[in-house]
């Protein structure tokens, strides 16, 4: 089955014979009351028939910051032709993105997890205030994935995702490349391995399209989770965003989701814990980034499920290692994607029984059912038989202990060694540690510590890639290890441990520990251990003192005022176990 066949057909639905006795926008559109709201509709050049049928909102994260967001309006005019042609009115909007490689290395960063929750919430206020009746997502940077669907698990009417697509791989000198390469290429700079005209030469050829980082960095993990979630169509998240075939799954898409309507099939009908467990499998079978045992749980929160950073690991702990691709393997996403995509990697992990195929989708079909017609690719090697993987354990692991009572996560896709012990070396902010980095102040053994990064900490939670990426580029990936309680870039390598809960700000361990202190991480067994009885961290803990963040107001305050520990997701409220009323059934 090739991609095209992926793509829905028409819907049959005739949206003019739904009723809007239990839609939303009903409270808009019906009866001589809503005659003002109505003259608005009328001055946007809707016709009486348009204004009666269902409306869809169709919400893209474009702007003009990045590559990966800069095809979504173009992309979403052809979902609105998908609605239109189903009988069904689309009314566009746009919420915000922050791009994590542009907030990358500075304070810029702190914005990044801050605004998955603005952009879940500004969806729903939209949503919400203009009673729209379902929703169709585009998103294409890091945080807008996660961001996305939990806007649609939240609201809970039919919604269809759609990723913008990945940028195409770089080419240099006979080598494809990806903005992985150019992080590193700056801490080979610093050595002096390459040159300033190497540099620029590696800078100038690393992006060469529109789209998202081409790697299994956030967003391709979050895109291949939305098709394993059921939240997208199938083959519709592997296409690269400048392929015109891009077109035919925004069309699809507009078309199904009329047909969701006319169902009544929602989110939280395919969002179920079974639903989680497939996409935290594909996760770790593809060797994703850290960042999805912190999306999961949120997506789960909306849901008013709980699944937490434990039950992502315990997933992980039992599944295959089967995809080959970048940051720790060789391939990017469209080497996947033309390899058979998405389901191909489906198709072999529900084979060998690590998918539950019962699980409902967007397609109005079970994900066994969708993959029925999928044929396994003999001609590839992006994707291994999850009967013969690369590793028999996942590319992500969990870990715990002492030093992480509420746990911590490692990549460890294409790592060798999978133990490390040395001595702490203690930094407060990624800036210390950069600058250590950068000087190679620092020594060959030790465990970097970089702490007050927290979701509350930070605040904002930053990822260290700048960090990370200029060890690797010295040569150092394997000869350090780093820790910290904020989080790391799906593009990191190397023995690199995030989310390290409680965090240093809370009192966590993370805070109490010392230069010198002895830190053991086992990726195997799964701990990571301070050497350090009870009695001294419980006489440390009474000696420490709660830090002032330097963010005392605006956005970023606001946001460590509510946000919880990075176990639960680093949510902001309290989700749907104590929702009272679902927007879909006002």
């Amino acid at each position: 089955m090739g991609p095209a066949a992926g793509c829905a057909a028409r819907t049959s639905m005739d949206a003019r014979v739904i009723s809007k006795a239990k839609l939303p926008s009903r409270y808009v559109t019906v009866g001589p009351a809503r005659a003002p709201h109505r003259s608005y509709l009328y001055a946007m050049g809707l016709s009486a028939a348009e204004i009666a049928q269902p409306l869809v909102g169709v919400a893209s994260c474009w702007n003009e910051a990045a590559p990966c967001n800069i095809s979504l309006m173009r992309q979403a005019q052809v979902v609105k032709k998908g609605v239109a042609a189903a009988n069904g009115t689309p009314r566009e909007f746009c919420t915000i993105t922050v791009t994590d490689g542009i907030a990358m290395g500075h304070q810029g960063m702190k914005s990044s997890l801050v605004s998955r929750e603005v952009i879940a919430d500004s969806v729903e206020l939209t949503m919400r205030g203009h009673c729209y009746d379902a929703l169709v997502g585009l998103a294409g940077c890091d945080k807008s994935l996660p961001g996305m669907m939990m806007a649609m698990v939240r609201l809970n009417v039919p919604s269809i995702f759609i990723y913008g697509g990945s940028i195409l791989p770089g080419s240099y000198r006979g080598r494809q490349i990806t903005v992985q390469d150019v992080f590193e290429a700056v801490g080979q700079h610093s050595v002096g391995t390459i040159g300033d005209e190497e540099l620029l030469e590696i800078e100038q050829a690393a992006c060469p399209s529109a789209g998202s980082c081409g790697a299994q960095f956030t967003a391709n993990t979050m895109a291949t989770v939305a098709e394993a979630i059921g939240l997208a169509l199938p083959y519709s998240c592997g296409a690269p965003a400048p392929y015109e075939m891009r077109d035919r799954f925004n069309f699809a898409s507009g078309e199904k989701v009329m047909e969701l309507i006319a169902k009544n099939i929602r989110p939280r009908d395919i969002v179920t814990r079974k639903a989680l467990e497939n996409a935290a499998t594909v996760v770790s079978a593809t060797g994703g980034s850290t960042n999805a045992a912190l999306h999961l749980p949120a997506i789960a929160h909306e849901a008013g499920i709980k699944f937490d950073l434990f039950d992502v690991a315990a997933i992980f702990e039992r599944t295959p290692y089967i995809a080959d691709l970048k940051p720790g393997g060789k391939y990017v996403a469209k080497d996947m994607f033309e390899a058979g995509g998405i389901p191909l990697l489906m198709r072999t992990l529900l084979d060998h029984g690590y998918l539950h195929g019962d699980c409902l989708t967007v397609t109005g079909r079970t994900l066994a059912e969708n993959m029925e017609h999928v044929a396994w690719n003999d001609s590839q090697d992006v994707v291994r038989p999850a009967d013969r993987p690369i590793t028999k354990t996942g590319g992500v692991v969990g870990l715990k202990g002492n030093l992480a009572p509420e746990g911590a996560i490692v990549k460890v896709a294409g790592m060798s060694e999978l133990k490390f012990s040395g001595p702490a070396r203690c930094f407060d902010s990624e800036e210390e540690c950069f600058e250590a980095v950068t000087q190679r102040n620092y020594r060959e053994g030790e465990v970097l510590v970089i702490r007050y990064e927290g979701p509350r900490g930070g605040p904002g939670m930053r990822e260290m890639l700048s960090t990370t990426a200029a060890l690797y580029g010295q040569g150092m990936g394997g000869k350090v290890a780093l820790i910290t309680d904020g989080r790391f870039s799906g593009a990191t390598r190397g023995f690199c441990i995030g989310h390290v809960g409680p965090e240093a700000a809370v009192g966590g361990p993370i805070g109490l520990i010392k230069d010198g202190d002895v830190i053991s991480i086992d990726a195997v067994k799964g701990t990571i251990e301070v050497a350090l009885s009870d009695a001294e961290l419980a006489a440390r803990a009474k000696k420490w003192k709660a830090r002032k963040t330097d963010y005392q107001s605006g956005a970023i305050w606001k946001y460590a005022q509510t946000v919880g520990s990075a176990r639960d997701g680093a949510v902001t409220h309290p989700g749907g176990a104590k929702e009272t009323r679902c927007y879909a059934d006002i």
